[in-house]
């Protein structure tokens, strides 16, 4: 009995251990073998608290209501108001090492924007003319920004405004004062324009419109230009043309004055004058100044601003320039060039601008003068 009882416990073992291998799925890489289960999906973080209920708001909404907002309708918009890690990322994203001349100006200074330009300005060509003679900024300049800017209104953004900007208030510390105001001023913004602020869409900084202004800048420099009783910077092309040239003009662009002017550097002053290149622009200094360093500037006017200016490096494509001593090309920064970096500092934005500007302004002129022709030869001979 022993002896059977064993082979009986024995033969049970066997059976239990094949049938737990059996329940073992078995790795193999061949095709259509049996593979493990895959595990279960991640648990997705948790949804932060809605704006309208944090502590940390609180103090927003109270400003809001002091500034003449109605509390519950202030709460609400915020509650709406979706956190975006996206936009927290990007603003995040390490800093990499500027881009060159060459690399960056190609997308700006392409065929299609060059003639978008051209599109838009024969579009628009009444209010650009009159917003010329009223602010003194050129129409070309005017259509550039708009071009460097969204494209003609091609791209303004995908991300609703109070999302970005709430988001960036209160999740984004190392600029959440600014971020802060400027949801503020969008609030304020759209009381004003008697449109819901759940309703705008604009860049994930909360930049809008053709001409990605920020809301303290459609309040403070936006125009009805069209004078339809609003201010419309995301359909109307005129609201645009009179914001962006009055943009402009306060912050002191100079009528009928240049923006570059060619320069080019004495071989004996070189070494001291690049040194005062601070990530390829200068501080500003009278021109007299740039000249007794041994820079010389050329195409100047004979009613030049007497204004200080700075000098402007940018970046050729090597192997362009048959003095390669950097591949670059210099240039003496003119206070206008300066208003342009009110806009934008980047001293590539700038200069994007202004080369995107005179394209657009000298194929529009060979244009014109193809359409319209030589006068007409007047035929005085017999009949």
């Amino acid at each position: 009995m022993a002896r059977l009882g064993a082979r009986l416990l024995l033969a049970w073992s066997i059976a239990l251990l094949a049938t737990c291998a059996a329940a073992v799925p078995v790795i193999s890489d061949k095709a259509g073998a049996r593979k493990p289960p895959s595990p279960p999906p991640a648990a997705h973080p948790a949804e932060p608290p809605s704006y309208g209920t944090r502590r940390d708001v609180r103090p927003f909404i109270d400003d809001m209501v002091a500034a003449g907002l109605n509390r519950r309708d202030v709460t609400r918009w915020l509650a709406a108001a979706k956190f975006q890690p996206k936009i927290i990322a990007a603003m995040q994203r390490p800093i990499l090492e500027p881009p060159k001349w060459y690399e960056y100006s190609p997308q700006f200074l392409s065929d299609g924007r060059i003639a978008g330009g051209i599109a838009f300005w024969q579009a628009h060509e009444s209010a650009l003319a009159r917003a010329e003679r009223e602010y003194g900024v050129p129409a070309h300049v005017i259509v550039a920004i708009i071009g460097v800017e969204t494209y003609y209104g091609r791209h303004t953004g995908s991300y609703r405004v109070i999302d970005a900007l709430t988001t960036l208030a209160f999740d984004y510390p190392r600029r959440a004062s600014y971020f802060r105001n400027e949801l503020r001023e969008f609030l304020l913004l759209a009381r004003e324009l008697g449109i819901s602020p759940l309703e705008p869409k604009g860049s994930f900084a909360g930049a809008m419109g053709y001409p990605q202004f920020m809301p303290g800048s459609v309040r403070r420099y936006g125009v009805d230009f069209d004078g339809d009783g609003r201010i419309d910077l995301w359909t109307d092309g005129d609201d645009v043309i009179g914001s962006v040239a009055h943009y402009l003009a306060r912050h002191d662009w100079l009528r009928g004055q240049p923006v570059l002017l060619p320069a080019v550097i004495s071989t004996d002053g070189r070494s001291a004058v690049l040194q005062k290149l601070d990530g390829g622009i200068s501080e500003r200094r009278p021109l007299a100044a740039w000249t007794q360093d041994g820079v010389t500037a050329g195409a100047v006017p004979a009613d030049l601003s007497p204004e200080p200016v700075g000098l402007l490096m940018l970046e050729e494509r090597p192997g362009m320039s048959a003095d390669d001593a950097g591949a670059a090309s210099y240039w003496i920064a003119c206070p206008n060039f300066y208003v342009i970096t009110r806009y934008n500092k980047s001293r590539l934005y700038a200069s994007a601008v202004w080369w995107l500007a005179e394209a657009i302004l000298n194929v529009r002129e060979v244009q014109r003068s193809v359409v319209i022709g030589p006068p007409a030869a007047t035929h005085n001979g017999p009949n």
